[in-house]
């Protein structure tokens, strides 16, 4: 049983390493997502006409795509948090099933 707890823990340990690549290249891609919505919206405000409302609004329509890319972007980085925090959950309960077992046995 302590064998096959070790086990789960050492899957849980590698898998929380690759979260932390995941993690950072899913920042990586937001902080691009963000400045590609920053950039097309910008440069859509800047060649609109009319009022200042109508230029956000313009603004805002021409770059939908990305603030939807964004969007998504945002979602995938809060995916991977919420992945690598269950695994942090799962390890902890594994170590303290561990633990149990191991004060069972000395009993």
């Amino acid at each position: 049983m302590i064998q096959e707890i070790q086990s789960q823990l050492a899957e849980l340990i590698a898998e929380n390493n690759k979260g932390s690549n995941a993690l950072f290249e899913a920042e990586r891609a937001l902080a691009e997502a963000e400045y590609e919505l920053d950039t097309a919206e910008s440069k859509s405000f800047l060649k609109a006409e009319g009022t200042v409302a109508d230029r956000n609004a313009l603004s805002r329509l021409e770059s939908a795509n990305a603030r939807l890319a964004r969007d998504l972007r945002k979602a995938e980085l809060n995916r991977i948090k919420q992945k690598i925090r269950s695994i942090e959950t799962a390890s902890m309960v594994l170590a303290t099933q561990a633990k149990l077992i191991n004060s069972e046995s000395r009993l």
